[in-house]
Parts: structure tokens; C-alpha cells; sequence
């Protein structure tokens, strides 16, 4: 998709905007597991997830092949659409985005800040993304997809970032959405000639990228209902499957209990703040931990990456009595 100048070019533009995230080894974590445990703090990023770098990057690749772009549409759960409206407010672009109705309100109401219009429509990303293609034709706005170069050369940037901070890492475990995360890691991974095992991580209750992984080719799903909203995809996008059949070692379904201990847990050995989809991969490292020792399993220096920290009060105040929140 890219060379690695292209990834270090992107790297100058995203670090124009941000600094690197942290990437700390926590030791209570190592000690569940039975292994060296990194975490990527990309929950530590200007809109609280990793999205900001594909937006950032994409973003400015539209204003020089299309100075003159009128406005942009994208659909999104939140981080992409956080991300997207950023980047545009920067660039002097309006940008619209579409959600589900239901979606996170703290979610929506950041990307109204970002300076956004905010339109509701559907039950699910799926069906709004279908909104905002329409949309996009009738107002004559630059559709943002969901998966592109652009976006996963931003993301990667992330990948590079972690190699280098926590080098000789044997396994990384990374939430899979759309695809861009996985992807940009895969790619950074492969440019810098490294052997380490990428663990994609889906819901149980969105497990269309797992399936997809399993029979080599997009499967779809009829629902997508998890509480971790960045992974609630029912229609996997083919070039990013693609990609992970070739490059990943796996894809982990986690239950929604699974997510919600994992967040319990990111706040009680971290003290961090992780949203469903950032705490997923950590549910799956415990769940291979549970299984046996993942140092034995998977080797004695893992990552994870942690996407995002934005969820709602509410749903985090129930977290954290140990109950897990349903959709």
C-alpha cells in the first residue's frame, strides 16, 4: 500500500499535530498473564483514540488533489468521525458526519466540537454509512470511506511509533473494526522486516472479521450488537480482509463480559480510562493467559494496543460496579 519513506513522511505529518502516545510495560498486567505486557496508549491522543492519525493524513492528501472540495461526509461509531472532523476544521473543510441513533452521546457531542454537523440515521454504522453515500451524492460532498490508503498509512503510524518504542515484541493484539488499526499495524510490522505475531480481536457479538479470517473471503452479518462500539461492524471491508488473511496470525473472538473485566482491569493495573473496543484486546491477552501461560504460548514480550479511551460516563460508572453494559 506504501514504502516505508511514505510511512516516516506520514509519521512528520501526524508528529506536526500530536506527539508520539506512550508505550509503557505494566507490570501487574505481565503478572495475569504470565509474560511482559506493553501497552499503546493511543487512548492518549488530541481526540482519545488512534483514529486522529488517518484522519490527519488523509485529510491532507484530499486538499492537494482536491484543493477546492467542497465539504466532506463520513459514517462512524465516533473516533473516525472525531478524527474526520479535526482533520477538517484544520483544513478549513466542513465535514458531516452520520451515526446510528443510540450512538455514544459524549461521543457525538466531541465531534459537534470539532465543529461537525451531526446527523443521526439508522440503528447501526452499517446502515448510517449507507446514509452518508447517499447524502454525499446529493450535496455533492467528498465521501470519507471507513478504509483507504490514506487512513491506514496514518494509523500505521502508530505501528511504527510501538516497534520502536518496545522492540522485540513477540505478539501484538489489536481490535479490528473496520480494518485500518490491524492493517496499519501488519504494514508497519512488514516495512520494518519484523517477525512479530499480529493478533486481530473482535467482539464475539460482531464476529464478522473472524469469520471472514476463517473462510478467506468478506462474510458478512445480519447484527453487530456489542457495547464496544469502535468493533460493531456487520459488513468487512474486502481489501482490508485481504490483507489480515495474509498478514495476520489470527483473529480472537472475546465476550462482552470478557471487554468489560478488561476495562475493569486497564483501570485497576493502569489506572487508565479504556472504552470497549481499546479494552478488547486486552480481554483476549487474559483469555490466552487463562488458557495457560502466554509466555509460553505466544513468546515473553506482548503488546497491546489500547484504540481508544471515549466512552460514556454512564456506561463506564456501570463498568466499573462490575456489570456489563448491553445494547
Amino acid at each position: 500500500m506504501f514504502t516505508l519513506a511514505e510511512l516516516e513522511a506520514a509519521a512528520v505529518l501526524v508528529h506536526a499535530q500530536m506527539p508520539a502516545t506512550p508505550a509503557y510495560a505494566w507490570p501487574l498486567l505481565g503478572r495475569r498473564v504470565g509474560a511482559e505486557v506493553w501497552v499503546k496508549h493511543e487512548n492518549h491522543t488530541p481526540v482519545g483514540a488512534f483514529k486522529v492519525r488517518g484522519g490527519l493524513v488523509y485529510m491532507d492528501a484530499l486538499k492537494r488533489s482536491h484543493p477546492d472540495v467542497a465539504g466532506v461526509i463520513t459514517a462512524t461509531r465516533g473516533n473516525h468521525g472525531q478524527s474526520i472532523a479535526r482533520a477538517a476544521a484544520a483544513a478549513g473543510i466542513s465535514a458531516t458526519i452520520i451515526v446510528p441513533h443510540g450512538n455514544s452521546v459524549e461521543k457525538n457531542t466531541a465531534m459537534r466540537g470539532f465543529g461537525a454537523e451531526l446527523i443521526e440515521h439508522g440503528q447501526d454504522f452499517d446502515t448510517a454509512r449507507d446514509e452518508a453515500a447517499r447524502l454525499a451524492a446529493a450535496r455533492n460532498l467528498h465521501m470519507v470511506p471507513s478504509f483507504h490508503t490514506d487512513l491506514v498509512k496514518g494509523v500505521a503510524t502508530y505501528g511504527l511509533e510501538f516497534f520502536r518504542q518496545a522492540p522485540g515484541l513477540d505478539a501484538v493484539y489489536v481490535p479490528v473494526g473496520m480494518g485500518s488499526g490491524v492493517c496499519g499495524l501488519i504494514m508497519a510490522r512488514d516495512l520494518l522486516g519484523l517477525a512479530t505475531k499480529i493478533i486481530g480481536v473482535v467482539a464475539a457479538n460482531a464476529p464478522a472479521y473472524a469469520l471472514s479470517f476463517k473462510a478467506g473471503y468478506p462474510v458478512p452479518t445480519n447484527s453487530a450488537r456489542t457495547f464496544a462500539d469502535g468493533v460493531a461492524v456487520r459488513g468487512p471491508h474486502p481489501d482490508a480482509v485481504a490483507m489480515i488473511c495474509k498478514g495476520a496470525a489470527d483473529i480472537v473472538e472475546v465476550s462482552e463480559d470478557a471487554i468489560a473485566e478488561a476495562m475493569r482491569v486497564y483501570y485497576e493495573d493502569c489506572h487508565t480510562l479504556a472504552e470497549g473496543a481499546g479494552a478488547a484486546p486486552l480481554a483476549a491477552l487474559l483469555q490466552a493467559g487463562k488458557a495457560g501461560s502466554a509466555k509460553a504460548r505466544l513468546g515473553g514480550k506482548i503488546g497491546v494496543i489500547l484504540s481508544g479511551g471515549n466512552i460514556d460516563r454512564a456506561a463506564f460508572a456501570q463498568v466499573l460496579t462490575g456489570a456489563t453494559p448491553t445494547v
